[in-house]
């Protein structure tokens, strides 16, 4: 779906069975490039690591990370077909890319994959905490503890686990960088414990920011409003698929493309004076957070 194609209220209705989801069944694909987009080597000789870079915004964010001059490592759950396309699009731009597959809500893995980025490239520069998963309950008693565990593994306890495998390796003007969402301020009835996790996250990349602006280490989020990304029909009904993103003020859903420029400018010297901050990228929507 090309982004320009704003009086686009629908899509077709799709679902997938199977989360997070394959991006290479969607349809239309997601655009990960904005085929206008100019680099400026923003990131040259950087290293970024970025969780859920397989697809969606993930994969756009490692090939606009690549694009500016940065070499990267993505970590995805087990989507081989879909991270294979990601390296080859990386590769594309002449920068490496690392791939890792495994569960991050495991410390063992997180710390392997901080130790075996260095190992390959000797520096991390930037972190990208990215992952996260959802199901809808349109009951609240129907969440289940294996699922609130879940849910809150991979979307709070993965982005302290690799943040603290990263961190001794960080040095002045890295940057992390969290993905939240808009149910973090608007809330979502049907995705309770999903939209608690994101509201941790917000207020973990603020507490994060105090405890390390003295070391020159910048922390920040981004809040996506509703995204075109496998996650999307891996979660919804082929119905709700089709008016996705239909209710924002610009009546569409948005592109990754549209979303991985955020991750570029907060990972950017551009960025120099932000720290604890939450970018916006929703369609329109007035969150004042």
């Amino acid at each position: 779906m090309a982004k320009d194609e704003s009086k686009k209220k629908t899509l077709p209705k799709q679902h997938q069975n199977v989360q997070p989801g394959v991006e290479s069944q969607m349809h239309p694909l997601p655009e990960s490039l904005d085929p206008k987009y100019r680099p400026a080597g923003k990131l040259k000789n950087k290293v970024a690591i970025i969780t859920g870079g397989d697809s969606g915004i993930g994969r756009a964010v490692a090939i606009y990370y690549a694009l500016e001059g940065a070499q990267v490592a993505i970590v995805y759950l087990n989507e081989h077909n879909d991270a294979t396309t990601t390296q080859k699009l990386v590769e594309q731009t002449g920068q490496r890319c690392l791939l890792f597959s495994g569960d991050i809500s495991e410390q063992s893995f997180c710390k392997e994959v901080v130790e075996q980025t260095l190992q390959a490239f000797k520096r991390i520069d930037i972190l990208v905490n990215n992952a996260a998963e959802q199901h809808v309950q349109e009951k609240f008693s129907d969440i289940s503890k294996a699922q609130l565990e879940k849910t809150f593994k991979t979307n709070v306890f993965a982005y302290f686990f690799l943040t603290q495998a990263v961190l001794p390796h960080l040095k002045k003007d890295s940057s992390i960088i969290n993905t939240a969402s808009i149910t973090a301020y608007q809330g979502h009835d049907e995705l309770i414990d999903y939209a608690a996790t994101k509201g941790a996250v917000v207020s973990f990349t603020r507490s994060l920011s105090s405890h390390l602006v003295k070391q020159g280490i910048r922390v920040n989020a981004v809040a996506p409003g509703p995204i075109w990304t496998p996650l999307i029909p891996s979660t919804f009904s082929a119905e709700k698929v089709e008016k996705f993103g239909s209710n924002t003020p610009m009546q569409r859903p948005g592109e990754p493309s549209e979303v991985a420029t955020c991750y570029v400018f907060l990972a950017s010297d551009d960025a120099s004076y932000l720290s604890g901050q939450v970018l916006h990228p929703n369609g329109g929507t007035i969150i004042n957070g």
